[in-house]
């Protein structure tokens, strides 16, 4: 693929810069996001949660070395706290100063962009530049109808209207990236205004990579035997929440906290907490043995 764009590298450079960055993505998630960076177009990560969505925003801003400005949505999450807020403080000293110099003091006064207080989708707007910012929308589908009918009106033209103070649209618009767990299905719409690219739990050697590049800490052979009890854990069926990537490190990262040389029984038992999260998952593992989740000798990448 040529490099038709300065900011956007080629596949395999920006693979090379994600790498970089900790985050090890294949050849169709970096396609994906060159594609979203190049078109200026939103791009939808779906999957299950703990597969990276929020990490491959995370090292695109870093790759393109530019701010990543995140909106963490939540049930009842308003376009106004999504956008802007006013410095009410401030404008109340404002009246009071007024007041006290017997001075006039209109509306106009006090709704000025110096009151104004942006909150993350109207920071990705006003960003100056010259790279645009990485707009990361997390866990959409966690927020309401009505929030996705804003991002409607607001994503295919980055631009907002302030009632006070009139349109304001983005001199460099960002290259905005929304993930979603599947909670909930998102509306077509939505949907067909966006890039889409689903990220599928890694296999076990790409758990591993991932975890010695987080963890550099841990001996190789230590990532593998996590990465094989990660994979072991997700394969049973009466898990509430089975494990994603993000447990896997965290469970590396127990084991070297603790400075456990070895994946046993009794350290899995030990740090069973930082891969498991739901007490019933604790109890069922438990109850059938954590020999299942370790290979069968100390050190061994058999």
């Amino acid at each position: 693929m040529p490099d038709l764009d300065p900011l956007a590298p080629d596949v395999p450079a920006l693979r090379s810069r994600l790498d970089a960055r900790g985050y090890l993505a294949d050849d169709a998630l970096a396609t994906a996001l060159v594609l979203a960076v190049r078109m200026r177009q939103p791009i939808l990560l779906e999957g299950e949660p703990g597969v990276g969505k929020t990490e491959a925003a995370r090292a695109l801003a870093g790759a393109l070395d530019t701010p990543l400005i995140r909106l963490q949505c939540y049930e009842g999450l308003s376009s106004a706290e999504a956008l802007y807020e006013w410095n009410y403080p401030r404008q109340l000293l404002a009246i009071r100063l007024a007041e006290s110099r017997g001075e006039p003091l209109r509306d106009a006064d006090l709704f000025t962009e110096d009151y104004l207080l942006p909150r993350p989708l109207l920071a990705a707007i006003r960003h100056p530049g010259p790279r645009p910012a990485v707009l990361l929308i997390d866990e959409v589908d966690r927020a309401d109808d009505e929030f996705e009918a804003f991002l409607l009106e607001l994503l295919p033209d980055a631009a907002v209207t302030i009632p006070e103070l009139g349109t304001r649209a983005a001199v460099v618009p960002p290259v905005t990236v929304l993930t979603s767990n599947r909670t909930r299905d998102l509306h077509d719409a939505l949907k067909r205004r966006c890039l889409y690219h689903w990220i599928d739990y890694p296999d076990t050697a790409r758990v591993a990579a991932i975890i010695r590049r987080r963890v550099p800490e841990s001996a190789g052979w230590l990532a593998t035997r996590v990465a094989r009890g990660v994979t072991r854990l997700r394969a049973r069926q009466d898990l509430t929440k089975p494990p994603g990537v993000a447990e896997a490190i965290d469970w590396a990262g127990a084991l070297h906290a603790l400075g456990l040389p070895v994946l046993d029984a009794d350290a899995a038992d030990r740090t069973l907490g930082a891969v498991l999260k739901y007490a019933e998952d604790l109890r069922a593992v438990r109850r059938a043995g954590l020999a299942e989740l370790v290979d069968a000798e100390p050190g061994s990448d058999a």
